[in-house]
């Protein structure tokens, strides 16, 4: 009787413990089927337990990275479609740890909402176990926090990863040099970066709205903004499998081509890029046009085509091309490595 006088008085307060346990229940058939042998214990415990098998490794290093989706969810409400930022969640944070060489092991989610609802959670949450499925990579666990009065009617979502790496296969840049080229891997639109500028250029300046249908997009606004985000790790472990030389990754988020790829080059190194070769998306040529952005910003805000960048010498670059495009990726040679002081330019 006590408990249930306490259960009410919370769900009147705004959260309901029996509505996040039902949805849960949803869902985890499909979580489950992301479950790898190194997991110890069904999700739900306080803790995830995983056991890394150490016949497998020589000397492995754990790899981590935590990160959100920001704004796009604001794209996703208008749609009321949610799976897509379940995908840019886990692939975003997949992509953060391959550009080191790290294979992706397991990945757990936060949800805070300011009232839980349906069918939101459970295809946030199926999006993820989907993502994760597709990168073999197991759901461990996650926390769903509804918190009424501090969210509104909105919510956030963040990623947390964990890969593993070979010490001695671990991806730094730190062999990059002039002569080498750089090869882009084409972005499926904004992936998870820039969503603050594009609001503003779609529905303030331009009076879009995410049904709003355009033939320059071939498709509706929210349709071409909320396109996932893309995981590029399968071509990476491919190549990495196949001895390519794949010497320096940048994973292309906010900040562009002009932020991300200074962080992967040792001194005495600059990067040339010409992206002529690398087809724009159409939502980037909307955004640009309409907005009235200066090229230069649009580079260093947008990935503009350009999701992640691989530096291999000259040597490696035919089959690297290979690779990625066997991979389901477009890939073309965007720039070379010059001497410089870990500049960029885009030419």
């Amino acid at each position: 009787m006590c408990a249930k006088a306490k259960s009410d008085l919370y769900k009147a307060a705004g959260v309901d413990i029996d509505l996040a346990t039902n949805l849960l229940g949803k869902v985890k058939s499909k979580i489950s089927q992301s479950r790898r042998p190194e997991m110890l214990a069904p999700i739900g415990g306080f803790g995830g337990l995983f056991q890394i098998d150490l016949s497998k490794y020589k000397n492995p290093v754990m790899v981590s990275s935590i990160d959100g989706v920001g704004t796009k969810l604001m794209i996703a409400m208008m749609m009321e479609k949610y799976d897509t930022v379940g995908h840019d969640i886990v692939n975003h944070c997949i992509d953060d740890i391959s550009v080191q060489g790290a294979e992706p092991v397991y990945f757990m989610d936060y949800i805070g909402i300011g009232k839980l609802r349906s069918p939101l959670y459970e295809q946030v949450l199926g999006g993820i176990a989907d993502a994760c499925i597709a990168a073999n990579c197991a759901v461990l666990g996650g926390e769903t926090a509804e918190m009424p009065g501090m969210y509104g009617n909105d919510f956030d979502l963040v990623g947390v990863i964990t890969g593993i790496v070979e010490k001695d296969k671990i991806i730094t840049g730190e062999k990059i040099k002039p002569g080498y080229v750089a090869i882009g891997l084409g972005s499926s639109g904004l992936h998870t970066n820039g969503f603050s500028l594009a609001r503003k250029i779609v529905f303030d300046q331009c009076g879009y709205t995410v049904n709003t249908h355009l033939d320059e997009l071939g498709e509706t606004v929210g349709e071409a903004l909320l396109k996932p985000h893309i995981c590029y790790y399968s071509a990476i472990k491919r190549a990495m499998n196949e001895g390519i030389n794949l010497d320096g990754i940048a994973h292309i988020t906010g900040g562009g081509l002009y932020d991300n790829v200074p962080r992967i080059l040792p001194e005495g190194t600059a990067v040339r890029f010409d992206v002529s070769d690398m087809p724009v998306p159409p939502i980037f040529k909307l955004l640009v046009e309409k907005g009235g952005v200066d090229k230069m910003e649009a580079y260093r805000v947008f990935n503009m085509g350009v999701g992640m960048v691989w530096f291999v010498p000259q040597s490696d670059a035919d089959a690297s091309l290979k690779i990625a495009r066997e991979c389901g990726f477009e890939a073309h040679i965007v720039g070379e490595v010059v001497a410089g002081d870990r500049d960029v330019t885009v030419l």
